[in-house]
């Protein structure tokens, strides 16, 4: 991965802070609520300033993999004052509900946007065919020793064609290879270059097949279409609506089965996708990156999780039903608990994620 294209990852995660972070911002401005700090990144603050018309610190911080808007109040584990006017426990329910759920709404937003001006100017495409490309290779496999690399297209093996629309063809090929066969002579377009390599796969007894080392996936093959603004909104909206069900279904499966979790990944993972996504795919899939994140984000913060904003809205619609809040500094232990939770977790996730780009 070049500096480039990390660069380039590291932005796609900064649009989507800032964008939900910013949901959060303009409600409150809206509702006429105080915010105390608006921060991109967290850790020690790089540059900050502070707004004289509303007292808002704004800041941007050492580490680029998060950010806040923090209210006064919100998430003290002290006993609040009740007549301070600033305080976010002290606001109107409503208001304090509409605030929390503009984060993962101007997510949702966020892509929406997106997703109709790509097919106004683009167009709506139907898949006719998928190619194969390289996506990751194990370090001291097959084909890191072939010299094969991460964003490679095989485009012929043994002089057979492996781009016919499938990829089925390539997986079969390497699969169909056996003990004593002469190496496979295996032709690469890396960039606007070929290359002639000699692959040998080896057998896998985990996974009882030859195997390669490498992590296939797939490009579509896309016809495409012209529409107007209002079938761009239309696509979007549908485009929208399957990729949150799949991300549900997904995260359904990873909670009651585990199905998923070798394949989770925290900012240094994504980060690791996204560059090798930009660096093979160009801007079309930075943008294609950034509206399926942001559906994801949005779809994650509204999970009741504590530290997320679904767990301060469960918080606000048990205010509603029982008529009085819960104490702000009980409900800040929930949140703070969870935050530190979430935090052993991504933690968790990124070891994993540095020990697989040494693999």
């Amino acid at each position: 991965m070049s500096i480039l294209y990390i660069l380039a990852a590291v932005l796609l995660l900064a649009i989507l802070i800032v964008v939900h972070e910013m949901g959060h911002f303009w409600a409150a401005r809206w509702m006429k609520i105080d915010v105390a700090e608006f921060a991109v990144g967290f850790g020690p603050k790089l540059i900050g300033w502070k707004s004289r018309k509303y007292e808002t610190t704004f800041a941007i911080r050492a580490i680029p993999l998060g950010g806040y808007c923090g209210f006064y109040g919100e998430d003290s584990l002290e006993k609040l004052p009740k007549d301070d006017p600033r305080l976010f426990p002290n606001q109107n329910i409503w208001k304090r509900l509409f605030v929390i759920l503009m984060g993962p709404m101007m997510n949702f937003v966020l892509a929406f946007v997106l997703a109709t001006g790509f097919y106004a100017v683009q167009g709506i495409s139907t898949v006719t065919g998928v190619d194969p490309y390289i996506m990751d290779v194990s370090a001291a496999g097959p084909a890191w020793e072939a010299g094969l690399q991460a964003g490679d297209i095989i485009t012929e093996i043994n002089g057979k064609n492996m781009l016919d629309g499938t990829t089925e063809t390539l997986l079969g090929t390497i699969a169909g290879f056996r003990e004593g066969d002469p190496a496979m002579r295996v032709r690469v377009q890396r960039g606007e270059e070929t290359l002639e390599l000699q692959l040998t796969p080896a057998w896998n007894a985990e996974e009882e097949r030859m195997m390669v080392g490498v992590t296939i996936g797939g490009r579509y093959r896309l016809e495409t279409e012209k529409t107007t603004l209002l079938g761009a909104a239309k696509a979007s909206a549908e485009m929208c609506w399957r990729a949150s069900g799949l991300i549900l279904d997904a995260l359904k499966r990873l909670v009651t089965t585990g199905e998923g979790f070798e394949d989770t990944s925290g900012p240094v993972g994504i980060i690791s996708i996204v560059s090798t996504e930009v660096r093979t795919g160009g801007f079309q899939a930075f943008l294609e990156l950034l509206i399926s994140i942001s559906i994801n984000l949005g779809l994650m913060n509204l999970l009741p999780i504590p530290g997320l904003d679904g767990s301060r809205l469960v918080f606000g619609l048990l205010e509603v039903i029982r008529g009085k809040p819960v104490p702000a500094e009980k409900e800040a232990l929930v949140h703070t608990v969870g935050m530190v939770l979430l935090l052993g977790l991504m933690a968790v996730l990124t070891f994993k994620d540095v020990l697989k780009l040494f693999r």
